[in-house]
């Protein structure tokens, strides 16, 4: 089946002054897929946030949204996108639902009662719905700005730092409202510097440092060039010695012997061990947590 992207970015750049804020970003995001905005604070993750949704022009490079260029056909593009950036802002003195219904009544798009209740529904708030906007907890605020951002069915929501001060009940009521988006097909790009948080929600990732894109693909991958095996023997001493004597890179971690490969060798170690009459009980491949490859990704992987 053919990947269809809802957003590519393709060279963008940025400068204020003398100073180059974003340098050359490309990167895409897939219907039906959440992709992180990784980085520090201050590493310019708002800033193409903005870009994409017009709010600050690029100076170089293509944005296109729904396969509309955001410098050519901004309205169209825009039809696309549903976004938050920073904070989401309503009329306190009203309740959730009048604040909705005024964003239906300048939406583009006819939206019916029906609809309108399922976005509702779609975001958890249908007990609240009624209750003024000033009574709600930040949680709250944030459930209404995605139903405000997705009102008109957008193929892309753009989210930066959604996160923030959300306690424990109101980040998984924020995931599982991210999932039901996903199948919907809807793309998902989200801004964040909070590793774990990311960690329970992305497909791909975007990692941006000092203005530039570090790594771009899956969240959870087994690098080709960068392989670790963990191994537990029987004799680990002797495992370990004969290992370093055939060249390998071996470290003893928490009872296993780790080595680090450029090349997948699994096979070859364990017959090299056998030979040995070394007995293997168990082999398993280390995945990289987000905060392992994050460390590799930037350059100085301080957050």
């Amino acid at each position: 089946m053919e990947t269809k992207y809802v957003l590519e970015v393709e060279n963008i750049s940025k400068q204020i002054g003398t100073k180059k804020i974003i340098n050359q970003a490309s990167f895409k995001v897939k219907s039906g897929k959440v992709t992180g905005l990784l980085g520090p604070n201050g590493a310019g993750k708002t800033t193409i946030i903005r870009m994409l949704v017009g709010l600050m022009k690029h100076d170089g490079g293509t944005i296109a949204i729904g396969g509309h260029s955001v410098s050519n056909e901004f309205k169209q593009a825009m039809a696309h996108v549903g976004a938050i950036v920073e904070n989401p802002e309503f009329y306190n003195y009203m309740t959730g639902l009048e604040n909705l219904k005024q964003y239906v009544r300048i939406s583009p798009n006819a939206i019916s009662d029906e609809e309108l209740d399922a976005v509702i529904h779609s975001v958890h708030l249908e007990n609240n719905i009624d209750q003024k906007v000033k009574t709600y907890s930040l949680g709250m605020r944030q459930r209404l700005g995605v139903a405000q951002a997705i009102i008109h069915k957008p193929d892309l929501l753009l989210l930066d730092e959604p996160m923030n001060g959300l306690d424990p009940k109101g980040m998984r009521e924020f995931r599982e409202m991210i999932q039901a988006l996903k199948q919907q097909g809807v793309g998902v790009l989200i801004s964040s510097h909070q590793l774990s948080d990311m960690e329970l929600l992305c497909d791909d990732l975007v990692i941006v440092q000092k203005g530039e894109i570090t790594y771009v693909g899956p969240m959870n991958t087994t690098e080709e060039d960068h392989l670790v095996v963990l191994l537990a023997v029987d004799q680990m001493h002797k495992a370990k010695t004969f290992l370093l004597e055939k060249g390998y890179t071996v470290l003893e971690e928490d009872g296993y012997l780790k080595i680090e490969l450029t090349e997948d060798l699994r096979s070859e170690i364990v017959k090299e061990l056998v030979a040995e009459n070394i007995d293997l009980k168990e082999l398993k491949v280390h995945v990289n947590s987000l905060e392992d490859n994050f460390l590799r990704w930037t350059e100085n992987g301080g957050l």
